[in-house]
C-alpha cells in the first residue's frame, strides 16, 4: 500500500499492491497501520456502496457540513470513475481548487477526502461499482453539494453527461462571496 498526497493537502490516493497467482489476486484495502503511520483517519462508523449502470452519468459534489464533516475513503472495484473533489476549506491555499483521479477495478487505487472537500465522481464504463467508508454516519441536515458544472471552479470532465440526478441538478452555483466551509 502507498500513500502519496495530492497536490491538494490533505487528500491522498492510495495506491493497493494485490498479489496475484493461477487464482485471482488478494488485495489489501485498509490497513490500521499504515494509515495511522500517514496521520489518516482509521475510524469508519458506515460504508456505502453505489453501482452505476450507464457511462458518463455524474454523481455529486456531496459533503457533510460540520459537525458532521468527514472524511471519505473512496474505491471502484467494478469498471472505472474519474473520480473528483473539491477544497471548499475557508482559508485554505487551494481553496476551490480540485484534483481527479482515475479509480478502476484495473488500477487497486483509493482517494482519501478529508473534511471540508465536496466529492464526486463521472462513470468511465458502464457497470460501476464504488464503496465509501465514511468517518461520520450520515447527516441528511448537514448535507451540502456544489455543482459539478460550476463556472468558479471550473472542473472538466472527460465524458459528455449522460445524467445528473434532479437533487444534484438543483445544486445552487457557488457565490462571489462564498468563503467555504469552516472547520
Amino acid at each position: 500500500m502507498t500513500v502519496t498526497e495530492t497536490p491538494l493537502a490533505g487528500a491522498y490516493v492510495i495506491d493497493l499492491a494485490p498479489q496475484r497467482d493461477d487464482r485471482g489476486y488478494f488485495v489489501r484495502t485498509f490497513c490500521v497501520d499504515t494509515f495511522h503511520r500517514h496521520g489518516l483517519v482509521t475510524d469508519y462508523p458506515q460504508a456505502n456502496h453505489s453501482r452505476t449502470s450507464h457511462r458518463g452519468v455524474v454523481r455529486g459534489m456531496h459533503f457533510q457540513n460540520p459537525p458532521h464533516a468527514e472524511v471519505k475513503l473512496v474505491r471502484c472495484s467494478r469498471g472505472a470513475i474519474l473520480d473528483v473533489f473539491v477544497d471548499l476549506r475557508a482559508g485554505s491555499p487551494t481553496f476551490l481548487r480540485w484534483h481527479a483521479v482515475e479509480l478502476s477495478e484495473e488500477n487497486f487505487r483509493t482517494a482519501y477526502i478529508p473534511p471540508g472537500f465536496a466529492h464526486g465522481f463521472q462513470t468511465l464504463t458502464a457497470d460501476c461499482d464504488v464503496h465509501y467508508m465514511v468517518s461520520k454516519v450520515y447527516a441528511p441536515a448537514a448535507e451540502g453539494r456544489v455543482r459539478y458544472d460550476d463556472p468558479r471552479i471550473g472542473i472538466r470532465l472527460p465524458l459528455p453527461v449522460a445524467f445528473v440526478s434532479p437533487k444534484d441538478a438543483a445544486a445552487v452555483l457557488l457565490t462571489a462571496d462564498y468563503r467555504g466551509i469552516e472547520l
